[in-house]
């Protein structure tokens, strides 16, 4: 049987709304085609597609076509509302005559608008309700039972392209929340030191290896005179950006102190090297204990180097503890007290060691030792000891490669879920 031309131009028009399915458009754009497309296919006057809002309860007009904008405006639609209910059931409800019905809540922007009779079909998409399709005619009793099974083809079609659309609208939040997560990372590697400073009787060497583009660790070298260093690693609790944006607040406040404090000696002048660190660790944690909330704290480990006595003054603040490697011996650098951000009373010890050419100091945050194979299995702190202990010479960047190395064959390819921070002072030679 010849088709004629209103089946044709019915069937293209049905085929150029199925492109909107897997077509990358956002969702008002999708909106505003199907309103018309749904007007030119049904061969009606207009067509309003309104948006369920669950919070809300309330259907959302979002696009009409061949309405006024006074029409368009006319107030909110409940999905509690008689029609509405019928419609997310599974009926097609047809108005003959709106002008008399009592169903029509807005009878006077009906009758001003020049519309008599209406067609109303849910849009559902895997059992969701997700709104209506609204067609519109100024004739009474214009919808029959064809111009109902065209509705429901569009209204089934509109379905599929709105959620296609919101996926979409998504995907493109999530391409540029990775690309300010990606951009957030490079900022904040800026902050960790690229290189580690020279100074004359130290070789100093320091990694860093994010598992996420932002995390909370961070280290940092400030040299406090002509013949003194400060090296401090941290690590604040937690992942992603709340531990990142807590990092750099927290690193911005330590530096900021550091820089006021201005030259070791001068500040400490005529005081005991460990009274004066201790001073400055309580500083540092009665702020954070400012900034940090419930659950929220910072574990730090604060060494001050001093190369004219050859000594190192040290504060454990619930940090791991750094190694001291020496002769082919380890121990455990494990003075001090509390994480900081807890207890702004809290009390910390502070020593002063004695330091000789050849000694290494390595500090480390627990992702190095957390490192975890495909078994789930941990690499551990005694195997990254065994490593060490195997390390008999050589410069610090080589020691830091070397026990890198022998984690690397422990986990092999298996993905990391904690940042991995190494600094690894030498004692040479002056």
């Amino acid at each position: 049987m010849k088709k004629s031309k209103r089946q044709i131009e019915r069937e293209e028009q049905i085929y150029q709304l199925s492109t909107l399915v897997a077509g990358e458009f956002s969702l008002q754009e999708v909106l505003d085609r199907l309103a018309e497309a749904a007007v030119k296919i049904v061969g009606v006057k207009a067509c309003s597609i309104r948006l369920l809002d669950e919070k809300a309860g309330e259907l959302e007009m979002r696009s009409t076509y061949g309405l006024s904008e006074e029409y368009r405006d006319k107030g909110v639609v409940s999905k509690h509302d008689t029609v509405i209910k019928a419609a997310f059931a599974g009926e097609a409800i047809v108005l003959d005559d709106m002008r008399v019905d009592g169903r029509v809540k807005y009878k006077d922007a009906t009758i001003k608008e020049g519309l008599v009779s209406q067609l109303t079909v849910a849009m559902q998409f895997k059992g969701r309700d997700m709104g209506v399709l609204r067609l519109y005619s100024p004739r009474p009793k214009h919808f029959l039972d064809d111009d109902i099974n065209l509705a429901r083809a569009v209204a089934s079609q509109c379905a599929v392209a709105i959620t296609n659309a919101m996926l979409y609208a998504k995907a493109l939040e999530g391409a540029r929340m990775a690309e300010q997560m990606r951009l957030a990372g490079v900022i904040q590697r800026r902050m960790i030191p690229e290189k580690a400073p020279e100074m004359p009787g130290l070789d100093i060497a320091a990694t860093y290896i994010p598992c996420f583009d932002v995390g909370g660790d961070f280290y940092s070298f400030q040299k406090l005179g002509e013949n003194s260093i400060d090296v401090v690693i941290a690590d604040v609790i937690g992942k992603g950006i709340p531990a990142a944006i807590m990092m750099s607040s927290f690193r911005g406040a330590v530096k900021a102190f550091a820089d006021a404090v201005g030259d070791f000696q001068n500040y400490c002048e005529n005081r005991n090297k460990a009274d004066c660190a201790r001073e400055i660790i309580n500083r540092i944690n009665r702020l954070a204990c400012e900034e940090c909330r419930d659950g929220e704290f910072i574990t730090l480990f604060d060494a001050a180097f001093d190369i004219e006595d050859m000594t190192v003054t040290y504060c454990n603040c619930g940090h791991e503890p750094a190694i001291l490697i020496r002769d082919g011996e380890v121990s455990d650098l494990d003075k001090g007290g509390l994480v900081l951000g807890v207890d702004p009373e809290a009390e910390y010890e502070v020593v002063t060691l004695k330091l000789k050419e050849g000694d290494y100091l390595l500090f480390f945050t627990d992702g190095l030792i957390d490192a975890a194979n495909f078994d789930g299995e941990f690499w551990g702190k005694e195997r990254m000891l065994d490593a060490v202990k195997k390390f008999t010479s050589g410069s610090a960047e080589r020691m830091i490669k070397y026990i890198l190395g022998h984690r690397r064959r422990f986990v092999g390819l298996a993905r990391q879920i904690d940042d991995t921070s190494m600094v690894v002072v030498k004692v040479v030679k002056r």
